[in-house]
C-alpha cells in the first residue's frame, strides 16, 4: 500500500576514526547508544524507526512537520554533547529529509521518498539536514527556516533535485529564508564577484569571469601550490549557476573547511567530489587540514555567505 510519508535517515559521520581510537568494543557500544538515543527522539515526535543501519538510523513520519522537529532536536543537543568530547571521538550526525510515497513491504519502508533521504543524507555535510522541497512544502505553519540550495545532482535520479538546508542552530541568521517564501535565494551578479586565495606568502585574486582555474603543482595551473602531497592538476574552481564550484582531481583528495557566521565549521573531505566555496575558510592539498603540516589555500569569496553543499560528481 502506498502512503505519503516523510522519511528520515540520520547518519554519524567519523565513527571508523572511533573505533580506531577506542578499540571495536567500546566504540561498538558508543554508537550503539547513540543510535538509540536518535530512535527515541525520533519515536517522541511520532516517528517510527524502521531500522538501524550500522552508525545511523532509518525513520518514517507522518509528515515533514512531525519529522523536523525532530531532526532539529537530535543537530542541536548532539552538537551541545559533542563540545564536551575529545576531538578524536566527535562523531557529528548528517540528516537527509524527504517526503513523498512509501510503499511498506513486511515491516520494510521503499520507494522514491527513501532513496532520496538516503542519498541527501549521504551528500549532507556534518552538522547538516538536508531536505528536498516536498518536505519543504508542508512546514509553512511550524516556522523553520532553510536555504534554497538549488538543483543538485543526485547519483540514480535523470533529473535534478531542488534541496533546501535546514537552519537548525539557535541563533539565526538573516540571509536565511523563511519556509513560506520558496522563492530560492539568488547569489549577488556575479560578474560582481571574485575569489581571493592565499597560500604562504603567495596572494592571487581571481574574478569570476576568469573562471575555471587550477590548483596544482604545475605551471599549468593557474594557483600553484610546490609540495609533493599536490597533484599537477590538484583541483578546479570553475563558475556553475552563479556559484564557485571546486572539483577534486587528485590522487590524495581535497578537504574544505569553512567559517564565519557563528555556526562550528566542519572539514568535509572531498574525493573526486566537489563542493559550493562560499564565503571564507580553507582548502587542504592531498592531506587533511587537521595536519598541520598540510599545504592550505585560505580562500574568500566576494559578496557570498557561507554555506556548504557537497555534490556528486556524475559521468
Amino acid at each position: 500500500m502506498d502512503v505519503n510519508s516523510t522519511v528520515v535517515f540520520a547518519d554519524l559521520t567519523g565513527s571508523s576514526r572511533v573505533f580506531e581510537a577506542m578499540g571495536n568494543a567500546r566504540a561498538t557500544d558508543t554508537v550503539t547508544r547513540l543510535t538509540q538515543w536518535i530512535g527515541s527522539v525520533c519515536q517522541a515526535h511520532g516517528g517510527r524507526v524502521v531500522k538501524s543501519l550500522g552508525d545511523g538510523v532509518f525513520a518514517i513520519f507522518s509528515n515533514a512537520a512531525t519529522a523536523m522537529p525532530a531532526v532539529i532536536e537530535l543537530q542541536r543537543y548532539h552538537q551541545k554533547r559533542l563540545m564536551t568530547w575529545p576531538v578524536p571521538l566527535r562523531m557529528a550526525l548528517q540528516i537527509g529529509v524527504a517526503s513523498g510515497e512509501v510503499v511498506e513491504v513486511e515491516g520494510d519502508c521503499f520507494g522514491d521518498a527513501v532513496n532520496l533521504a538516503s542519498r541527501l543524507s549521504d551528500l549532507a555535510g556534518p552538522g547538516q539536514i538536508w531536505a528536498t522541497d516536498a518536505a519543504i512544502a508542508q512546514l509553512s505553519e511550524i516556522g523553520v527556516r532553510h536555504r534554497d540550495l538549488g538543483l543538485i545532482t543526485i547519483r540514480g535520479r535523470s533529473e535534478m533535485s531542488a534541496v533546501h538546508r535546514i537552519d537548525w542552530q539557535d541563533e539565526m541568521t538573516s540571509f536565511l529564508t523563511l519556509p513560506a517564501a520558496l522563492t530560492p535565494l539568488r547569489l549577488p551578479d556575479s560578474s560582481l564577484g571574485q575569489i581571493e586565495l592565499a597560500w604562504l606568502d603567495v596572494r592571487s585574486v581571481f574574478r569570476i569571469e576568469e573562471l575555471p582555474i587550477h590548483l596544482g603543482r604545475v605551471h599549468d595551473a593557474q594557483f600553484v601550490v610546490n609540495d609533493p602531497r599536490v597533484s599537477r592538476l590538484h583541483a578546479r574552481i570553475e563558475l556553475r549557476h552563479g556559484s564557485c564550484v571546486l572539483t577534486d582531481l587528485s590522487t590524495y583528495g581535497t578537504w574544505v573547511r569553512f567559517h564565519g557566521n557563528g555556526g562550528p565549521s566542519h572539514e568535509v573531505a572531498l574525493r573526486r567530489e566537489e563542493c559550493v566555496l562560499h564565503g571564507r575558510g580553507e582548502i587542504g592539498l592531498g592531506a587533511p587540514l587537521s595536519d598541520f603540516t598540510a599545504p592550505t589555500i585560505a580562500f574568500n569569496t566576494a559578496g557570498a555567505e557561507v554555506q556548504l553543499s557537497r555534490r556528486e560528481i556524475t559521468n
